[in-house]
C-alpha cells in the first residue's frame, strides 16, 4: 500500500516543488492542505491529476481552526506530514504582527494538537522553521551552526523561534516524531514577488517587455546570503523523513554560494540583454525597520546524517527564476509593480 504524504502550504513555491519531487521519485500518494482561497498558480500543472485523483489530492482546512485540521488528519492518517505553511513574508510581519505570530506559532501547535487527537496516526513530521530565527549573528559567529543563539530581528522570525521550539517540544514531551529544519536562503521558479531575488527577476522581465520604466527597485543591497535551490532544498526534505528520522533532531540547511544581496542583482542583470540600459535604485518602501544580515549556515550536520548536498548551481536557479517571470509576463499577466 502507498505512503500518504501530507503537505501543508503545497500552493507555496516549496510545497508545489516538494509535490513534483514525491510525483517523480516515488509511488505516494499526496494530500496537499490549502485554504479556500489559495492562489493555484504554483500547482496548475497538477490540476489534471487532482481532478482525476491520481496521487494528488487537495484537502481544505485552515492552520487558524483546529478543528479542519483535526477533520483532515482523521480522514488522511499521514504517514508523513511536511509542515510548510506559513505566513512566510518577513516584511509583511511587521505590519501584521499579530496574524503573523498566530498563523506560525499556534498554528504549529493546532496541527500537532490534530495529530495527537487522531486515533491509530503516528506520521514522521518535518516542522519548517527558518534560518530567520538567527537574526543578527556577529561575523565571529560565522558559519552559523545549529547551536548559535537565537536573535530574531522580525515578527517573523520571532514567530519561526516559536515554530522551531514547538516541534522539539512535541517530540520530546510526547514521543512524537517530529524534526525542525532552519532552511537558509532558498529560490528558484515559481518564488514570491515579495522576496529580493524574485522581485529583482520579474522588474527585469518586464523591463525587457516595456511594461515599467528601466529602473529595478531595490532594499537593502548590502545583506550577506547564502542561496539553495529550492529544488535542492525539497530533495532535503524528502531524506530528512526518510534517513533515519529521529525524533527531536533540527537541522540547518542551505546552499554554498555565499554572496551579497547586491552580487545577486548583478547576476540577474548579467542574463539581461538590456543591461547596461537598466539602473538601480534604492526604494525606502521595501527597506525592513531591522534586517538579518549576516546569513551563512553551516550544515555539516544534517549533510552527515543524510549525505544531502546541494547540485543546482547558482546561476542556474537565478536563470530559472529569471525565465519563470519571462514566461509570466509574455503570457499577457499584469502584476502589482513590487
Amino acid at each position: 500500500m502507498s505512503k500518504k504524504a501530507l503537505i501543508t502550504g503545497i500552493t507555496g513555491m516549496v510545497g508545489s516543488h516538494l509535490a513534483d519531487y514525491i510525483l517523480d521519485n516515488t509511488d505516494w500518494e499526496i494530500y496537499g492542505v490549502c485554504r479556500w482561497r489559495s492562489p493555484m498558480d504554483n500547482v496548475e500543472h497538477l490540476l489534471d491529476k487532482v481532478n482525476k485523483k491520481d496521487r494528488v489530492y487537495f484537502e481544505y482546512a485552515d492552520l487558524n481552526d483546529q478543528i479542519s485540521l483535526i477533520t483532515v488528519m482523521q480522514k488522511v492518517k499521514p504517514d508523513y506530514i511536511f509542515h510548510l505553511a506559513a505566513q512566510s513574508y518577513p516584511k509583511t510581519s511587521f505590519d501584521s504582527p499579530i496574524d503573523t505570530l498566530n498563523t506560525n506559532i499556534l498554528g504549529t501547535c493546532r496541527l500537532l494538537e490534530a495529530v495527537r487527537a487522531t486515533a491509530d496516526c503516528d506520521p514522521i513530521i518535518h516542522v519548517c522553521a527558518s534560518s530567520e530565527v538567527f537574526g543578527r549573528v556577529k561575523k565571529e559567529k560565522l558559519p552559523i551552526n545549529e547551536e548559535c543563539t537565537f536573535h530574531p530581528a522580525s515578527p517573523y522570525a520571532i514567530s519561526k523561534v516559536g515554530t522551531d521550539l514547538l516541534g522539539r517540544y512535541y517530540a520530546e514531551a510526547y514521543g512524537m516524531t517530529v524534526m525542525t529544519t532552519r532552511m537558509f536562503t532558498h529560490t528558484g521558479p515559481r518564488r514570491g514577488d515579495v522576496f529580493a531575488e524574485s522581485t529583482f527577476a520579474k522588474q527585469i522581465a518586464m523591463i525587457e517587455k516595456g511594461l515599467i520604466p528601466p529602473i529595478v527597485k531595490t532594499g537593502n543591497l548590502e545583506s550577506l546570503r547564502t542561496y539553495a535551490d529550492v529544488r535542492d532544498a525539497v530533495r532535503a526534505y524528502f531524506l530528512l523523513v526518510t534517513q533515519n528520522p529521529i525524533a527531536g533532531e533540527y537541522y540547518n540547511i542551505g546552499g554554498t554560494y555565499t554572496c551579497m544581496v547586491r552580487d545577486m542583482l548583478d547576476t540577474l542583470l548579467s542574463f539581461s540583454p538590456m543591461k547596461d540600459q537598466i539602473t538601480v535604485e534604492t526604494d525606502p518602501e521595501r527597506l525592513r525597520p531591522i534586517d538579518a544580515d549576516l546569513q551563512v549556515p553551516d550544515c555539516s550536520k544534517f549533510k552527515e546524517h543524510t549525505g544531502w548536498e546541494p547540485e543546482i548551481s547558482f546561476e542556474t536557479t537565478m536563470l530559472d527564476l529569471l525565465n519563470y517571470w519571462r514566461d509570466r509576463v509574455n503570457k499577457g499577466e499584469v502584476f502589482l509593480t513590487r
